[in-house]
Parts: structure tokens; C-alpha cells; sequence
């Protein structure tokens, strides 16, 4: 392939991309992003337009000069991404098209990462029947994105702390044949970061964290506004860092973590100790309900103001924000987002968050970071799983 050949392609998924993120350009708009003369810029767009993968909007609003014409993806294109989000205990997906917009809504699967042996065989077939339920044709799909708990390293494919595969092969390239389609994994809070950085909170910061508030506790770092990974590429093991009092086994096999504090998946075993030690509380009866986990309906009691929930999570809150405190001194970020499906919780989580950042952190310091509740929250690791396939597809 020619080096002319490659840029036009590299132009064409570049363009592609930043609409994907930011919705509507302008040419210039594109230029100045891509870093291309807009001649360029304007006759890669026309083909975009010719290939149906980009549409016109319309003109921008009157700033007082002549209107640019706007772009943006067009919806109507049929091509289409599969999102997998996996926590330790449920993993979900949906089938977006190229503007964002769900064709198959939410699909759920009970599959216990840690344990269950047929795990990767379960999730394989839970993907195939979920993209038959669909009733697209598997040509129009680009790929699948997933983001997954564990040390995962995105560029090699490999999950070095679940789901091993039946024959000990790399899961990434494994999912790849028995799937039949381009398959790219990462680290479930990496990707809840990303999608904070391009779709959320943390849009257009340059030093920030994210904290994945989930069945155990993660967090993104963005330095310079790009996702922070480290030298191999395990960046942001928050969670394991010793600053537990007790002596509980983390998940990771080591004493004093902090996860063993502030995961929802301790917050849930707490509330049942309570509870059957005669603790009175609505989680008594959410509990029966087993259509839902026990996360989800601690999450609900916490919405709902139950005393016995908020005591539980306001203690794990506090952990975290402990937690927190060194991270400022360290990173001295602008901004701390609180995110993945323990952000459900809303405003419950920051009374504690800001309590022990008040009574470990130097004000000087810790005034200058703002701790701010996301908007994503559940749709947060979806999102970013689908980009994961956007930034690697060519859009020839």
C-alpha cells in the first residue's frame, strides 16, 4: 500500500473519530485537529459524505461572521459496534451504531468472572445470541469493544488476572476466532476514564482522576489530557494500596487493601452481616428480590435514604477519600470524578469523600481539585468499550 494510500486512510478514521467524540465540526474545525491543510480536509470529507459515513447539519449559530457548515455522523450508515461492560459478577451489553445510538438495548449476563471455569465460553456465547437477537448482519459489524476488571494489557490482549482461555492462548486473539470479528479488551476503569474524557465530566482537562466506584474500587489518571497507562501499562491500581486497618484478604491475595473497604461488593456483605445480626432495614426485603443483585439493590436503599445503607457507604466513603488524599498531594489534579455504577448513589457519596479529604489533605493543596458526581455512570464503560473499536477501525 502506498505511503499517499495510508495518509488518505489515516485522514478518513482521524476525521471519523473526532466526530465520533465531539458530534458536529466544521472543516476548519477538522483541519485544525487533524493538523491538515482544509483543501485536504474538504475533499476527504466529500468522500466521507460519498460513502455515507458523515452527513451535513447545517449551518453553526451566528457568531457575528459568516456561518461554517457543520458535520457530523450520519446515523443512517449501517455499521454498528457490540459494547461489552464486565464487572465481577454481571456483564452487560449493547449494539450502538456509529452516532452512539442503541440498536439493541441492554443485555444482561449472571456470570461470576472469578470462579465459573466456562467463563470465556459463557461470555462467547452470550455475544453470539445477543448479535442474533439483533438481526443485523454480521458484515455490518465493525467489532467489539470490551472492558473487563483485572490486569489487563490492551495492547497485547491479555487479562493476567481472569477469564484464562480453554487452551491458554491470548483472550484477546482467542475471542478474535471464535468470534469471527475484531475483538479489543482493556481494563474496565481505563475505559470508564476514557469515556469521562471524551464524552463526560473530565471533557477538555488536562490532570484529572476518575474513580470506578464498583463491585471493587479503580481509577483512571489523565495526565496532559490523555489516559495515563504507566510503562506496562497497569497504571491506577488504586485499590491496592495499604490502607486498610483490617486484616480481610483482598481479592488480590494481600492484607490491607483499600478495596476491602470501599468496594459495593464489601459495602453488600456488610449489609448483610447486619441484617442477620437483626439490623432493621428496607435492604431486608430488596434483598428477596433476586431479579436484581445485591449491589444494585444496596445502591436503591442508599438512593432511598436507608439509615442502615448510608451508615455502610459513608464508611467506605470515607476510606476512599482517604485514599484520595494522597493521590492529590501526589498528582494535584484539577478535578476528581466520581464514576461506574457506584455513581448511581448520587450526592450520597461525597459528604465522607470531602470529610477526610478535609482532615487529611493540605487545604492549599486539596482547594484546587474539585470533587464532581459523573453523568455516565452505568453507560460509562459501554461507551468507551464501543470507541475502543472506533479508534482501531480504518473506515476504508
Amino acid at each position: 500500500m502506498s505511503v499517499k494510500i495510508q495518509n488518505n486512510q489515516r485522514l478518513r478514521a482521524d476525521i471519523i473519530k473526532y466526530l465520533y467524540y465531539k458530534k458536529t465540526l466544521s472543516l476548519p474545525d477538522l483541519s485544525k485537529l487533524t493538523q491538515r491543510s482544509l483543501p485536504l480536509v474538504t475533499s476527504t470529507v466529500n468522500s466521507l459524505i460519498a460513502d455515507k459515513y458523515i452527513t451535513k447539519k447545517g449551518l453553526a449559530p451566528s457568531t457575528g461572521g459568516r456561518r461554517p457548515l457543520m458535520f457530523l455522523i450520519n446515523p443512517a450508515k449501517q455499521k454498528y459496534i457490540v459494547a461489552v461492560a464486565m464487572d465481577q459478577l454481571i456483564t452487560r451489553l449493547v449494539i450502538f451504531n456509529l452516532a452512539n445510538e442503541i440498536v439493541l438495548p441492554l443485555q444482561f449476563l449472571d456470570l461470576n468472572i472469578s470462579e465459573d471455569e466456562q467463563a470465556v465460553d459463557k461470555l462467547i456465547t452470550f455475544i453470539n445470541s445477543s448479535i442474533q437477537k439483533s438481526g443485523l448482519d454480521r458484515k455490518s459489524l465493525m467489532g467489539i469493544g470490551i472492558g473487563m476488571p483485572g490486569l489487563v494489557n490492551a495492547e497485547k490482549g491479555i487479562n493476567n488476572s481472569h477469564l484464562p482461555t480453554p487452551n491458554g492462548s491470548n483472550l484477546g486473539t482467542y475471542l478474535k476466532q471464535e468470534l469471527s470479528l475484531p475483538v479489543y479488551i482493556d481494563n474496565d476503569s481505563s475505559l470508564i476514564t476514557l469515556a469521562e474524557l471524551h464524552f463526560g465530566k473530565a471533557e477538555g482537562m488536562q490532570d484529572a482522576l476518575v474513580v470506578n466506584v464498583g463491585w471493587g474500587t479503580g481509577l483512571g489518571i489523565i495526565l496532559k489530557g490523555s489516559l495515563y497507562r504507566g510503562s506496562t501499562g497497569y497504571a491506577g491500581e488504586f485499590s491496592h494500596i495499604p490502607l486498610s486497618k483490617t486484616d480481610n484478604l483482598c481479592s488480590c491475595g494481600k492484607k490491607g487493601c483499600l478495596e476491602v473497604d470501599t468496594s459495593l461488593w464489601v459495602m453488600v456483605e456488610k449489609a448483610k452481616a447486619a441484617l442477620a445480626e437483626g439490623a432493621e432495614s428496607s435492604m431486608k426485603k430488596l434483598f428477596e428480590d433476586k431479579s436484581k443483585h445485591f449491589g444494585d439493590h444496596f445502591l436503591d436503599a442508599v438512593i432511598q435514604q436507608d439509615p442502615l445503607a448510608i451508615s455502610i457507604l459513608s464508611a467506605g466513603c470515607f476510606q476512599l477519600g482517604k485514599g484520595l488524599s494522597t493521590l492529590i498531594h501526589i498528582l494535584n489534579p484539577e478535578c476528581i470524578v466520581l464514576s461506574g455504577r457506584g455513581a448511581r448513589a448520587g450526592k450520597m457519596l461525597l459528604p465522607s469523600i470531602q470529610q477526610a479529604i478535609n482532615e487529611f489533605c493540605i487545604p492549599r493543596i486539596s482547594d484546587q481539585t474539585t470533587i464532581t458526581l459523573s453523568t455516565l455512570a452505568d453507560n460509562a464503560e459501554l461507551l468507551a468499550a464501543a470507541s475502543l473499536v472506533v479508534e482501531n477501525s480504518q473506515f476504508k
